[in-house]
């Protein structure tokens, strides 16, 4: 399955000739953005995965059948017929690939290589060690393939762990060898789910105020108008056919009527972070922790942002500040362990690696967690 890490590698998409025709021609500004696209047939590099993952990351949504609403159709080559008849813009794999920024077909096909080829050549290697490599930033897979490049990395590892290594000393071995230093820079958005509000807080009262009774009446509007939004965006920012454009433009409104209203802004946040838009991100995380110094989720993810920005130190104490508010949140120690081992505070990590193996004792890292908790 494609994640947020293949289309935050524009570098490595830069230097095949035609995404640089694309870029020079002006065709990447057409992205999804407030459209439906839709797949018909069976492509033979992407998978339906890949293709809903690369359409929601530029800003469009996915639909499993064609609708009245689908305004791009993706066709695999067994899919000619379906597609004679639409009327909206038809796209074939290559012609994707070529617009989302993706090395093209023949690329994927001939310099990168799947899982199970790599599985092939590296008896020893497990699905499980490919993921701990990638989320520790030490390959970097375009829609589930590697590159020759990532091949050198999974060589050296294959070799360690064929030798009995541990899995935590393999990836500290190859992050030291590549960073100089024991500095884990694994992809920031790898699988990385920010926190979200699914629920509103109790309300209080407005206080009494002159000619308290008109006051009263526009504040309850204005609360019963923000809810109104709110519950709109969580619908819209949910489920198989969500809407990240439709939800964020609900989470304005509601944010509008209600400016105070946090899980309104946290929620917009994501959306941000979801898109590579950190600043923005940042600047709402911020603003719903001066509103509410105890909403976990705007202190958590400010430690996200602060870790994809290489801002470690701030990063230890917004998962800390995040733990003192809920300290079950098996995630937030697992960050934070992440994030202690980069400033080479293992001792410290310790007890947090221990705390996300008790919490979340058939988590996805929880193999990983026991090798660096022992």
């Amino acid at each position: 399955m494609i994640d947020d890490a293949i289309t935050n590698q524009p570098l490595d998409f830069a230097r095949q000739s035609q995404h640089r025709d694309a870029v020079s021609a002006g065709v990447l500004d057409r992205r999804f953005t407030g459209q439906q696209v839709a797949l018909a047939g069976r492509l033979t590099v992407l998978s339906r995965r890949d293709v809903r993952a690369i359409v929601e990351r530029h800003g469009g949504t996915f639909a499993a059948d064609v609708t009245p609403r689908t305004a791009v159709l993706v066709i695999g080559e067994d899919a000619a017929e379906e597609a004679a008849g639409f009327p909206g813009r038809v796209l074939t794999e290559a012609q994707f690939c070529l617009e989302t920024g993706l090395p093209d077909i023949e690329t994927l096909r001939g310099q990168y290589y799947a899982a199970r080829d790599l599985r092939g050549m590296y008896p020893v290697l497990r699905d499980e060690h490919l993921r701990c490599l990638e989320k520790w930033g030490l390959v970097r897979p375009v829609v589930g393939r590697y590159s020759f490049t990532d091949l050198h990395v999974i060589k050296q590892a294959a070799a360690e762990i064929a030798r009995g290594a541990p899995l935590a000393g393999v990836l500290r071995s190859l992050s030291a060898e590549a960073q100089g230093q024991l500095e884990f820079e694994f992809q920031p958005h790898t699988e990385r789910v920010p926190a979200r509000v699914v629920s509103l807080p109790v309300r209080t009262p407005p206080p009494p105020a002159r000619d308290a009774d008109r006051e009263r009446m526009l504040a309850s509007a204005s609360q019963a108008l923000a809810t109104k939004y709110f519950l709109d965006g969580a619908e819209l920012d949910d489920g198989e056919h969500r809407d990240p454009e439709g939800a964020a433009t609900a989470y304005r409104r509601a944010a509008l009527f209600d400016p105070q209203l946090v899980p309104a802004i946290v929620n917009l946040a994501n959306i941000y972070y979801e898109r590579d838009q950190l600043i923005e991100a940042e600047a709402l995380y911020e603003k719903a922790a001066r509103v509410d110094a105890d909403c976990f989720e705007a202190h958590f993810n400010l430690g996200n942002i602060h870790h994809d920005l290489g801002r470690f130190v701030e990063a230890v104490a917004a998962y800390r500040e995040a733990l003192g508010i809920n300290p079950a949140y098996p995630e937030a120690h697992f960050y934070l362990a992440v994030t202690l081992e980069k400033l080479g505070r293992s001792g410290e990590a310790k007890a947090h690696w221990r705390e996300y193996r008790a919490l979340a004792p058939d988590g996805e890292f929880v193999d990983l967690a026991k090798e660096f908790s022992d």
